[in-house]
């Protein structure tokens, strides 16, 4: 190299051009751009070198436009389809001469930036430049043209999500889908969700902090979520929406239903049935009648939604009911178990319609203990669907019109005699119902009521009479038990105040139900047997056991085998277990925000029970909205005691409450 050479270097990647003017040091040369200014270059830095004549620093404006003149990518693709054929290589002087026949200084240098440019033709080697196969540049022409694609999605994105920022309706693509769907997981999960990076780069995109905290309130702007947004239910596989399979058969069955397994349903249109349920319930799974005997005996009829009678075991229904295995209750609504069309349309039992049922026939003698029984599947008609409400004060008044509501309740209170006499254990505490309606949040505490019992006590029997004859023929259920408690001594229990107090310190040491394939006692209700079969439209293992007495019924085989059921209760266990624990959390949420809106009330709250003594850390109960909150206390206090109370602070997002004593100003923190 010489004064006076031009040679071409990179700064942040920019190509630019200077000429040489001195050496500096050994190997280095201070060289002069366009702009006059002079710049020291290491040999490595200089990508190419101008040869053939010199150049003033003045004239590299003129050298590069006449460079540009030449640079037509398109004619890099004709010498590729020619020199492929040939197998030879080249250099930026061999191209400039096949392309423009000649090697001028700016043609070369055209030649080197078409070829140093290129990424689908040639590929580089040393100072020559080898053709690329046919194959290898169609891969590279499908990459290039993908990545094109997905440039060009990228920034659809970004202007779809501006232009909804700016109060524009949009129509999401599929694309914008995917990328809204890596949105929300990340919200939803953090940093334990494999689409954290795509999240993260669609904030950084739009200038916002890559947190999840910032990608719910980006989702909540986009009108995608709800300020209120469930994440609880997010971070769960619990399915929130039917397939369009799924919804195609559920149409089918409406359209065209499949044949009634039963030939020979039992025909009890006849009989007047009463369905009781909360005037919100839309599945209707179980319906109460009492027939008249001619030996002066009542008889008995728990009526049962059949909603086998629209699925078969192993068909699409069928496997979607077993992948949900329960419907979720939550404040803002459920999640069905079976699609809504079926579940509250032709499987429930819908007043003045002809159902299909599967219905127990029971007598019970004086004492309120089973004396006989039978099952049959079922052609009903529901009479009257009447409330919780409507119940009680038709018990209240005695209403004689309906002598049946008055004697099913008085057999209602002869079981739950019964069974207290066999062992069982009441334990009433104040259940607060929380919903959302309009973006009101509305909570009632919901009592013990007279048509509660009565219709508790007949599922409870119903439970009992399914498991007994299952047990007796050899039919494979989930069997439910519970272990025996070990309670507190009888003067202990009397030593605390009766009420919620009292009942708090019995729960605490109630174990937890099982389900077995083997019959075993059920100590909190006092039966010796006992298993789910009335929810069949809302619990799978209701469903279970409605399919293998059915085919017991019919003298047909079992569809489930024992390992089948077995296998399906440990999917079930840990299906229901999630589902349990998103009713809870979602339902402190709403009771926090609940506390929130009503920050000015005062709420009367009962000391329940202790945590830690020592700590002062313990359990209240707010009692007019039936909810529960650890607290750490203020002062002594003693349990039973009540204090009237403010949320000072409440926040449902960060699971925090904070609490003050109405006559006291220090705030004390109530916390899960």
């Amino acid at each position: 190299m010489e004064k006076g050479n031009l040679v071409e270097f990179r700064l942040h990647g920019e190509r630019r051009l200077a000429v040489l003017d001195r050496p500096e040091g050994k190997k280095n040369w201070v060289a002069i751009d366009d702009r006059g200014q002079s710049r020291t270059l290491p040999p490595k830095q200089m990508t190419y070198w101008v040869q053939g004549q010199t150049y003033n620093p003045s004239e590299i404006a003129q050298f590069v436009s006449e460079a540009q003149s030449y640079l037509d990518p398109s004619s890099l693709e004709v010498a590729w389809e020619f020199l492929s054929e040939e197998g030879e290589t080249v250099d930026p002087g061999e191209l400039a001469e096949f392309l423009f026949s000649d090697r001028t200084p700016p043609q070369c240098y055209a030649a080197h930036c078409l070829l140093s440019d290129d990424k689908l033709y040639f590929k580089q080697k040393g100072d020559r430049y080898e053709p690329r196969s046919a194959s290898q540049v169609a891969d590279l022409k499908h990459q290039l043209e993908a990545q094109a694609q997905r440039q060009q999605e990228w920034q659809h994105f970004i202007e779809q999500v501006d232009r909804r920022l700016a109060g524009e309706t949009i129509e999401w693509s599929q694309s914008d889908r995917t990328r809204l769907d890596a949105l929300e997981r990340f919200a939803a999960l953090g940093d334990e969700t494999p689409s954290r990076a795509a999240a993260r780069e669609i904030l950084n995109a739009l200038d916002r902090p890559d947190t999840p905290k910032v990608a719910f309130e980006l989702l909540v702007d986009l009108g995608l979520w709800s300020p209120h947004e469930n994440l609880f239910l997010r971070r769960t596989q619990i399915p929130t929406y039917f397939s369009n399979k799924v919804l195609d058969v559920a149409k089918r069955c409406l359209t065209d239903p499949p044949p009634d397994s039963e030939t020979d349903r039992l025909d009890l249109t006849g009989l007047k049935i009463y369905t009781i349920d909360d005037a919100s319930t839309q599945e209707i799974d179980d319906g109460l009648s009492l027939e008249y005997l001619e030996d002066g005996r009542h008889r008995l009829w728990v009526h049962i939604a059949d909603p086998t009678r629209w699925l078969t075991p192993g068909d699409e229904l069928d496997l979607e009911a077993r992948r949900r295995c329960t419907t979720v209750y939550l404040p803002t609504g459920m999640t069905p178990m079976l699609p809504s069309e079926l579940a509250t349309g032709p499987m429930s039992l819908n007043q003045g319609q002809t159902c299909f049922a599967l219905s127990f026939s029971i007598i019970l003698d004086e004492t309120g203990k089973v004396s006989e029984y039978s099952i049959h599947p079922s052609r009903v008609k529901p009479t009257y669907r009447l409330t919780y409400d409507d119940v009680d004060e038709m018990l209240h008044l005695g209403v004689k019109a309906e002598p049946e509501i008055s004697a099913l309740f008085e057999w209602a209170q002869k079981r739950q005699l019964w069974r207290q006499s066999q062992g069982a254990i009441a334990i009433h505490m104040p259940e607060a119902s929380i919903k959302v309606q309009n973006d009101e949040v509305i909570v009632e505490v919901l009592e013990d009521s007279p048509a509660r019992q009565l219709v508790a006590e007949m599922m409870i029997l119903t439970g009992e009479v399914a498991a007994d004859y299952a047990q007796k023929n050899n039919v494979v259920i989930p069997f439910r038990h519970q272990p025996q408690p070990e309670l507190p001594p009888e003067e202990e229990l009397l030593q605390l105040p009766p009420g919620p107090v009292r009942a708090c310190a019995i729960r605490k040491c109630m174990p937890r139900s099982e389900m077995s394939l083997l019959p075993n006692r059920h100590a909190s209700l006092g039966l010796d047997t006992y298993t789910q079969v009335t929810s069949p439209i809302r619990r799978y293992t209701d469903l279970l056991t409605h399919f293998q007495l059915k085919a017991h019924l019919r003298g047909e085989p079992q569809p489930f085998s024992a390992e089948g059921v077995q296998q399906m209760m440990a999917n079930i266990a840990t299906s229901v277990k999630e589902a349990v624990l998103v009713e809870r959390q979602t339902s402190r949420y709403w009771a926090i925000e609940y506390l929130r809106r009503h920050s000015n009330e005062t709420w009367q709250a009962l000391v329940l029970r202790w945590i830690r003594e020592d700590d002062n850390l313990g359990v209240i109960l707010l009692e007019e909205i039936g909810i529960e909150f650890v607290w750490r206390f203020p002062r002594a206090v003693k349990l039973g005691e009540r204090l009237d109370v403010r949320a000072s602070y409440a926040d449902p997002r960060e699971d925090a409450i904070q609490f003050q004593e109405a006559a006291a100003s220090p705030a004390f923190i109530a916390s899960s």
